[in-house]
């Protein structure tokens, strides 16, 4: 993810320590021409998850980056994989393939932005610093004596009773907000919910939200508590071509500019507005905040090189044999960071985040396709693109279906499958969210596991990853995986498995591993497998649960289309 998806706080069955380099896997950079040796088994298996993630993962497929050779290698493995199935097409104009168009948009990283108060003027560097980038399509944004104001977390929600824009013209201003949202800093539980991050949390809503407001420019300040990850998460996530969807494909409002900064950068400019950045973060954290002025001034000559591309989300189905226009999805994202510039290893592989989940569905799907009896409703089995760039191969398909939302089911998305084996629990991420979870205890139940919620839910995991798309929608969605406490190891065994990946995350060194004990992964398969299997047959509609926000949406989609909620 541009999206930190997953770091301090991923679930330890995600993990197991990975080769650190290439020299230590001689096959991770196999041509995929050498799977023609390997015979598939019908049912979901350890070999076969382990060598679709060996071929998707390897050096041949160049870090799977939308709109490059490694887009074409990896959508071609995709789609000889639901070809070899049995499934049938489900993309644009009875193809496989629904095309994404996007805009890939490259900072000039010699861009600096140029900060000037009392202490005098200076630029703060690209990637060292901070990171800035624009949504527009436009060439170049030019920015001059663009006054900052501290806004707290940036959030306009009014069902909390909370606005920190309140009273603020911000015409031709630059915001500088917190990450995460209300409550968070403070561990105030009376906030928001607490340490639990909500949507306003995110820096996707931010970014949206000052643009409503008419700022100019917005900076986050990061911190890694509250991100959930560190600083080179952001740089590189940050630096290399950006993609994004068409404006007229995205309804999201967008901001000429929008950046991050890092914490050390903000306490000077704090500083040197008189302030103190750990005593406006309490002050951010209580009703009735009031934004402040930083009494300094931004300026920038923001230039890109932009280029119209398309991408491609690739999509199978298999029809049910009862009723056909009814739908259970499983999704995952085949995309990741490619390759950057530099010495040494460039290539981000992506086999954890997120080759195991193309892998995971890929599995499914077979076990689907050869289970008698064939299911009643239908299983679409959607590939998606751009989502490292703000889940963006999902947005389009949400509002492109090829079933309707209204009649999905439900949704089931695999990112980042376990790798450290089998454990005694089994995490949903946003707990408490939707019926899904009651679904999915019955087989967690049958193999003796417990269903726990994320282990940092200040990271907002649900909001990170393509489901929430659909969750926005109205669609309910199911983001689980295996747990923290390993069979082998147990709760210190998972800690040491998480830490070990957070070196790793979003870094060349996510590569394939032929150690890693696939055991848990074949668990979680059949068990999320389980849950589609009881949604085709069974004919039931899961909503979400009283009081959560997506509720109502669904419960609108499912009337007009003459359904019970």
């Amino acid at each position: 993810m541009r999206k930190p998806l997953l770091l301090l706080a991923l679930p330890a069955a995600l993990v197991l320590a990975a080769c650190g380099d290439k020299t230590a896997t001689p096959d991770a950079a196999t041509p995929p021409d050498a799977q023609a040796a390997h015979t598939f088994s019908p049912d979901i298996t350890a070999g076969d998850f382990g060598e679709m993630v060996r071929v998707l993962a390897s050096d041949e497929f160049e870090g799977r980056a939308p709109g490059t050779a490694g887009e074409d290698k990896t959508v071609e493995y995709i789609k000889a994989q639901f070809e070899r199935i049995g499934l049938q097409p489900g993309g644009d104009n009875n193809d496989w393939y629904q095309t994404v168009p996007m805009v890939e948009t490259t900072a000039d990283p010699s861009t600096v932005l140029r900060l000037s108060n009392s202490a005098g003027t200076r630029d703060l560097k690209f990637g060292d610093e901070m990171v800035i980038g624009t949504r527009t399509g436009q060439p170049e944004i030019n920015v001059a004596d663009s006054e900052l104001v501290f806004v707290g977390y940036g959030v306009d929600a009014p069902e909390q009773n909370w606005n920190d824009y309140a009273g603020l013209d911000l015409k031709g201003k630059t915001v500088v907000m917190l990450v995460n949202d209300p409550g968070f800093h403070a561990n105030d539980a009376t906030l928001f919910d607490g340490e639990k991050m909500t949507y306003y949390g995110r820096w996707t809503y931010k970014f949206e939200e000052a643009a409503r407001k008419g700022a100019v420019a917005a900076l986050i300040i990061h911190d890694t508590p509250g991100a959930s990850y560190g600083w080179d998460v952001v740089k590189n996530s940050w630096s290399g071509a950006q993609f994004d969807l068409r404006a007229e494909d995205d309804p999201e409002p967008r901001l000429p500019a929008q950046g991050w900064i890092t914490g050390d950068v903000a306490k000077q400019l704090f500083a040197e507005a008189g302030l103190d950045l750990d005593e406006q973060i309490k002050a951010a954290n209580t009703r009735g905040f009031k934004p402040v002025p930083l009494n300094a001034k931004v300026g920038f000559d923001l230039k890109s090189t932009i280029a119209e591309k398309s991408s491609r989300n690739v999509i199978g189905i298999l029809p049910g044999n009862e009723a056909p226009e009814e739908a259970i999805l499983y999704l995952a994202h085949w995309d990741h960071l490619g390759k950057h510039e530099g010495e040494g290893d460039t290539i981000y592989n992506g086999a954890i985040d997120n080759a195991t989940g193309v892998a995971g569905i890929i599995e499914i799907a077979e076990k689907f396709a050869t289970t008698e009896p064939k299911p009643k409703r239908s299983l679409v089995f959607l590939a998606v693109t751009l989502e490292e760039s703000g889940l963006l191969g999902s947005k389009y398909y949400v509002a492109q279906p090829s079933i309707g939302l209204a009649q999905t089911v439900g949704v089931i998305n695999l990112d980042a499958m376990s790798v450290a084996g089998p454990s005694r629990d089994f995490v949903v991420t946003g707990k408490g969210n939707s019926e899904l979870e009651d679904i999915l205890k019955t087989y967690a139940d049958q193999q003796n596991r417990t269903l726990v919620e994320e282990g940092n839910t200040a990271g907002g995991f649900y909001f990170r990853s393509d489901h929430f798309n659909f969750a926005k929608a109205g669609v309910p969605a199911l983001y689980a995986k295996g747990g923290n406490d390993l069979v082998d190891g147990g709760t210190a065994g998972g800690k040491a498995a998480t830490d070990d990946y957070a070196k790793r995350y979003h870094q060349p060194s996510d590569e394939y591993n032929p150690d890693w004990n696939l055991d848990g992964v074949v668990q979680d398969l059949e068990a999320l497998y389980g849950v589609g299997r009881t949604l085709a047959d069974d004919g039931q509609w899961p909503n979400w649960y009283e009081g959560n926000p997506f509720k109502a949406a669904r419960d609108q989609m499912r009337s007009e289309a003459g359904g019970a909620p």
